[in-house]
């Protein structure tokens, strides 16, 4: 792995738990939005990640198969919770039906907390091997003086 492998890998990383990050804000935001443009409460939003092979130029590729793979992970999608939304007793609220119940979204406070968290302390650890690579890299230029 070169220097530029090993940053592309983290700066992936990186882009994918902000946007991990972005979509547990959203859902913390409409955690009491009970109507949206499509219709009913607000859905939650989960991100799909998958790993996708490093691109390289053909002699790098060939030598990074006899070596071993590396990938970097990409957002292949948004997708929403398909758990339902549930329903809360409210006569007086505005989208109460007629029995006074009001469809809420099926967002865990804790849930999204926790993966706030782990989406914290997964870009912290990208910086980190962002700084490593780079603290190495600093450390081969000394070599040479």
């Amino acid at each position: 792995m070169n220097f530029f492998d090993a940053l592309r890998v983290s700066s992936s990383g990186l882009s994918a738990q902000r946007v991990r990050m972005n979509l547990a804000a959203n859902n913390l935001a409409n955690i009491n939005t009970t109507k949206t443009a499509e219709g009913g409460p607000y859905r939650r939003k989960m991100a799909v990640f998958a790993s996708k092979p490093l691109e390289k130029p053909f002699g790098d590729t060939l030598n990074s198969r006899m070596t071993g793979k590396l990938s970097e992970v990409q957002v292949v999608g948004i997708v929403d919770d398909p758990r339902p939304p549930y329903t809360k007793y409210d006569p007086q609220h505005l989208d109460a039906d007629k029995n006074g119940y009001v469809e809420m979204p099926n967002i865990n406070l804790m849930e999204e907390m926790t993966n706030m968290i782990s989406a914290t302390r997964s870009y912290e650890a990208n910086v980190t091997a962002i700084k490593a690579s780079k603290d190495m890299a600093l450390k081969a230029l000394e070599i040479g003086k």
